[in-house]
Parts: C-alpha cells; structure tokens; sequence
C-alpha cells in the first residue's frame, strides 16, 4: 500500500471514539511506520461519539476524493427509544421528559415512518457540529447558549422497520448526506404525538462500500507493520 500516494480505508468506528480519534490515530500509525513527520489524513463524513460502523479515511493524494464520498447516500441502523426525549437526542445527555406510548401501534409506527421518505426539511441538532456564525451548534449547546438553526433540505429513500419491543423500535434508513439520524428520532417520536431519542446507531454502508469489509482501528494497527509499504 501507498499511503502517501493515496489510499481509501474502511474503519469500522467504535463506540466512544470520535472521527477525529480515529484520524489522529491512523496518522499516528502511518508516520511511525513511514518514519514521517507529516502525511495528510482525512474521513469522509463525521460519526457522532455515541455511533459506530463505517468510516472512511482516506490517505495522501485521496483525501482529493473526500467530498465525492460524503456525497454518496448513506445506510444506517438505529434503535430509538419512544416515549422520551433528551436534549441531544441520544444518549449523551439524560431524559428531559417522558409521554405516554400506550396509543402507539405497529400500525402507526409504519405509517409514520413512510411519511419522512422522500425530501423533506430537517432542523439539525443543537448538539451537532452544524456550524453559526463560525461556531459549532454542539459547544453552544453545551454552554447552554441559545442559537438560531435554520432547516435544511435531506432526501431519505428508504425506512425500514425491522423490530419493535416497546418503547423500543429499530429502523434501517437509507438517506442522503446531511441527514441527522438523531434529529429524525427526534422527529419520528413527536409525529406519533409522543417522544424518540437515539439509543444505539450504526453505519452500515457509504455508497458502495459496506462496513462488512471495514477494519476495527486495532485490527488496523495489528496488521500495519506487516503491510508491503511503497
């Protein structure tokens, strides 16, 4: 392999572990096995701390490509809780306020569902990296400041219900780039006059690549040094 030429890795991103976690990290990796004091490393579409699964780092002359790949549409699995909500809409912050989820069917939940397919206005999270006048939403939110999102436009293909064990269900989604998984948790609770929080999300696909085929960052550092390097 040719980091410095270029190289395209599928990372599969633990729980608790930022992007820029994984970035630095491989970084690391590659210039102590390069020797090098500097190497170009980016990902290709932010993962929130509290998600895991596919992400994609590219190396050298292919971080070129990055923003050809945060293009491409996503996959997603995601669990969310109905029945309560929380400031970030996951679990990085505690319950805020709970409903009744006794009105609430698998009837309803597939109609609801069916309704966010196709294009569609999203307010992003405060707790997000979204960016106001120059400041990320996440570091407002945290200092409880108060700041102005504005709704943006994000296309969803597809949403599948694949389980439900109340007040939990489990979706997979297929949407475009600049969707906010959480904030459609958030969204999906308050359609059925009820509340919806993200409990676990994973990435599972970016265009055509698939998390099947990622690496653990461990698995990575591992097999590094045994890599025929250019």
């Amino acid at each position: 392999m040719n980091f410095i030429e270029g190289e395209v890795l599928l990372i599969d991103k633990p729980l608790n572990w930022t992007s820029f976690d994984i970035v630095n990290k491989i970084r690391y990796i590659i210039r102590a096995k390069l020797n090098l004091k500097k190497i170009k490393v980016g990902h290709a579409g932010t993962l929130d701390p509290l998600a895991t699964g596919l992400l994609i780092v590219c190396t050298g002359k292919m971080t070129k490509q990055i923003e050809s790949f945060q293009a491409q549409e996503k996959e997603y699995i995601t669990t969310i809780k109905l029945g309560a909500t929380t400031p970030s809409f996951d679990k990085e912050t505690e319950e805020d306020a709970t409903f009744s989820t006794d009105h609430i069917t698998k009837e309803m939940i597939e109609q609801t569902l069916q309704k966010f397919v196709g294009e569609t206005e999203q307010m992003p999270p405060m707790f997000s990296a979204k960016k106001v006048n120059g400041q990320k939403a996440y570091i407002a939110a945290r200092k409880g400041e108060e700041i102005e999102l504005k709704p943006r436009k994000i296309v969803i293909s597809s949403i599948e219900l694949q389980n439900i064990n109340m007040p939990y269900i489990q979706i997979k989604i297929s949407c475009s780039k600049g969707t906010y998984i959480r904030a459609l948790g958030r969204d999906i609770g308050k359609t059925m006059n009820s509340g919806g929080y993200l409990t676990e999300l994973r990435r599972t696909k970016i265009g055509d690549f698939n998390v099947e085929n990622a690496l653990e960052i461990s698995e990575f550092e591992k097999n590094v040094n045994n890599l025929q390097l250019i």
